[in-house]
């Protein structure tokens, strides 16, 4: 059950920046901007300082331990199979639901691009499930392609978000940063919430642990070098775009890039759109490559059945994982409304991050000697983060904490049912 390692750091590092540039620039920019205002790039500095955090526990760890599976492998190594079990299933619900949504969002781009007469004849949900199995299928062809369509991809969305600044840059009006923290510090505050979650794409990369040459020093230097990448690139396009249109505008816009792009002329526009869809092809990608290889370490172990660890002779990669992940996102996208999903998602992805940051406390009590990567300020770096992560929680409303109870209780007594 051995992988091919085939990545090198500027593919790990582009699936990273493949996985953050994505609705997190182009679409969550416009609900940031309505609690922050032009302060959204402090926003933006405060959710990248607390990323940085989860960032370091993770190059920490994924060079110590570089296996398949991230989170979940470093908990069912570090802390316990249980806790390894419960996250990596909180892990795989909440990326699935993500990439459906993601998988959508494509589908929208992809048929705004049409004249409105012809894109209303195109169903919306049939595109988002042919996508969904399109990249699967690429997915399953080997992590090699799938890295180098990734790598195009991402370098055509920075170069469509670099020209967006440039050519933006001489449309700023000055007079749209005079209000420049309408809600105060607690609005920079709630922007921040919304920026952080997009920001932990880079934690695709350590899912990916066994794949990538050199690991050891790999892994640390391309995850902290995709967070340093993309939180510039969020910083100076965040600045161009509140400077373009005004952020009550912007606030209310589910593509605020686009609609900002709109003042410096209709190219512009047009550019950024394609950059968007992009973008979203390039995000659903890094998704099925995390969620098709923390399953691959789930079977691994045994915590889901064996047989869906098994690699193709010839291709490489954990195919049965992948057709089985691909095919559960497709479904999903096929579905009724995933909105009333994201409470539950977003905390599954802060249980599995306070996990991360006890496996990385539990790292150094195990291994105090520690000769991979080591994170700077211990134990402040991961104390920060936990506390963080525990902050942000509060801030999500009851249904996702009653939700998420919930499913953890089931994940509990199936683990327990197991065990008989």
């Amino acid at each position: 059950m051995e992988l091919k390692r085939t990545l090198n750091l500027f593919d790990a590092t582009a699936i990273g920046i493949g996985a953050i540039i994505g609705a997190g620039i182009f679409v969550v920019l416009g609900i940031a901007v309505g609690y922050a205002g032009p302060a959204v790039i402090i926003s933006m500095i405060i959710a990248g300082t607390v990323a940085l955090f989860t960032s370091l526990s993770f190059a920490e760890l994924s060079s110590a331990i570089p296996k398949e599976g991230g989170t979940y492998q470093y908990a069912y190594e570090m802390i316990s199979p249980f806790v390894a079990f419960v996250s990596g299933y909180m892990w795989l619900f909440a990326q699935t639901v993500a990439g459906s949504a993601v998988c959508l969002g494509l589908a929208s781009y992809l048929v705004g691009l049409f004249p409105a007469n012809v894109g209303a004849l195109i169903p919306v949900r049939a595109v988002a499930v042919s996508a969904a199995l399109a990249l699967t299928v690429l997915n399953l062809m080997g992590l090699k392609h799938s890295a180098k369509v990734n790598s195009v991809l991402v370098v055509i969305k920075i170069l469509i978000l670099c020209l967006f600044v440039v050519v933006g840059i001489f449309y700023v009006n000055p007079s749209n940063y005079s209000n420049f923290a309408p809600n105060g510090f607690f609005g920079i505050l709630q922007g921040a919430g919304f920026i952080f979650f997009a920001y932990l794409g880079f934690g695709r990369i350590a899912a990916l642990g066994e794949e990538v040459e050199n690991p050891k020093k790999t892994l640390p230097m391309a995850i902290l070098l995709a967070l340093v990448a993309s939180m510039i690139l969020y910083v100076v396009t965040g600045l161009v775009a509140t400077g373009l249109k005004d952020y009550k505008s912007l606030g209310q816009s589910t593509s605020p890039i686009a609609d900002a792009a709109a003042t410096a002329g209709s190219y512009v526009f047009a550019t950024v759109s394609i950059g968007a869809l992009v973008a979203t092809v390039s995000v659903l990608l890094t998704n099925l490559l995390g969620l098709s290889r923390v399953s691959f370490a789930m079977a691994r172990n045994g915590q889901i059945p064996k047989s869906l660890a098994k690699i193709h002779p010839r291709l490489g990669t954990p195919y049965l994982t992948i057709l089985i992940t691909g095919a559960l996102m497709a479904i999903l996208a096929s579905v009724s409304d995933l909105r009333q999903t994201a409470a539950i998602t977003s905390f599954s992805m802060l249980t599995t991050h306070i996990i991360l940051h006890s496996s990385a406390i539990r790292l150094r009590k195990k291994i105090p000697n520690l000769k991979t990567f080591k994170a700077p300020l211990y134990p402040l770096v991961p104390c920060l983060g936990l506390a963080s992560c525990i902050i942000l929680m509060f801030s999500l409303p009851i249904e996702s904490w009653i939700i998420s109870t919930i499913a953890i209780l089931a994940l509990s007594v199936l683990y327990l049912l197991r065990k008989l």
